[in-house]
């Protein structure tokens, strides 16, 4: 029987990884649904190419995507969408009794004990599409089986470092979005993009791996790896390191979650060791201070990982728009932090109000930094 699948953010890069891996196999996969911010030229040619599938433009119309996840009932849904927005989809597909392949990181940083334990209620299983926590829910699933599930020790994601990693302060201070769009190894979406340049989206990871995978923040690290070959490791209590490499290509772990439990094939280029090299060292958090954010949020818990996503969704916007700096964006993020973000990560409106209020503060801190 074929899996019914939703694809939501179908013209993003993720998206576009899903179809061609769809397309590799149509008789096992079925499109149901397609979803779309405002591309809708490009949601408008995919209608041409799944015919039977409902297209949704989401810009605006989230009662409209919620509704046509319930009622085509998918059973993986694809969650591409970028930022915030991700949330309420990622919960519509879970209600609905679908698996979740899940690259939307913000879905689990701002309610991932809610979106975690309705999963459990649901008996779906949240399955990650980003590429780091992809290796990682692999390699736990190979190495930390119930008999022996405190085998690991540490979880090490890895960054590429972004197009910032060599720049120094002062240049960072005068870096432009068209600096920041520059990824030497990923092709993404611009937000994401800015956010690999900041190191947000690292710090993001940091958190999206504590709740999801339940390990204590100071059992993550995190580790420059230009080359963007590993994908991340785990350490084992005997201090035995193991790693998951592949080029990076979201095709990889768009193909794992799609065919999740099952192994399956997957024709790309291979990895060719006679001209590999692989680099690592230690993120510089003086340069990149939202790595550290992360880090304490994640600490404090309930729902300062809620303010950090909004907090930094605000300045990117407001960088992009020449409003900012790109080194304001980690200054408006600790700003908001420094507010008391204490309540109760179970409940989806305290959630939705917490979120609400840090892109106000953000705003607010904005308009200071600009008179």
């Amino acid at each position: 029987m074929k899996k019914r699948i939703a694809l939501l953010g179908a013209t993003g890069s993720i998206g576009k990884s899903s179809l061609d891996i769809i397309s590799r196999d149509k008789e096992r996969f079925d499109v149901v649904l397609l979803s779309a911010h405002s591309n809708r030229k490009a949601l408008d040619m995919l209608s041409e190419q799944f015919p039977s599938a409902v297209c949704v433009s989401a810009e605006n119309n989230t009662e409209k995507l919620l509704s046509s996840i319930a009622e085509t009932k998918p059973d993986v849904t694809i969650n591409g969408i970028s930022g915030a927005a991700g949330l309420l989809p990622s919960i519509a597909a879970i209600n609905c009794g679908s698996d979740l392949a899940l690259a939307n990181k913000e879905t689990v940083v701002m309610a991932g004990n809610l979106v975690i334990n309705l999963a459990k209620e649901k008996k779906v299983n949240i399955v990650p599409v980003d590429s780091e926590h992809s290796a990682v829910f692999h390699l736990l699933k190979a190495f930390a089986q119930e008999e022996n599930e405190n085998a690991v020790n540490e979880i090490i994601l890895t960054a590429s470092g972004g197009p910032f990693r060599n720049y120094n302060l002062r240049e960072l201070e005068n870096a432009t979005a068209q600096d920041a769009l520059s990824h030497p190894t990923w092709n993404m979406g611009t937000k994401i993009t800015i956010d690999s340049a900041s190191m947000a989206n690292k710090g993001l990871e940091v958190i999206e791996a504590c709740k999801l995978f339940n390990f204590p923040p100071e059992k993550i690290k995190v580790v420059i790896h230009p080359q963007s070959i590993v994908h991340s490791m785990i350490r084992l209590l005997n201090g035995v390191i193991y790693a998951q490499l592949s080029k990076p290509d979201m095709r990889h772990p768009v193909h794992d979650a799609l065919y999740w439990p099952e192994a399956y094939p997957l024709n790309l280029d291979s990895l060719d060791f006679n001209s590999l090299t692989l680099e690592f060292y230690k993120p510089d958090l003086q340069k990149f201070p939202m790595l550290s954010l992360a880090f304490e949020a994640a600490k404090k818990g309930n729902l300062y990982t809620c303010a950090y996503n909004a907090a930094n969704e605000i300045a990117v916007n407001a960088f992009l728009e020449q409003k900012i700096k790109f080194t304001d964006i980690p200054r408006i993020t600790e700003h908001v932090l420094m507010l008391d973000w204490n309540g109760d990560e179970m409940n989806l409106d305290v959630i939705l109000k917490s979120d609400s209020e840090a892109r106000l503060r953000a705003i607010s801190y904005i308009k200071k930094l600009s008179n």
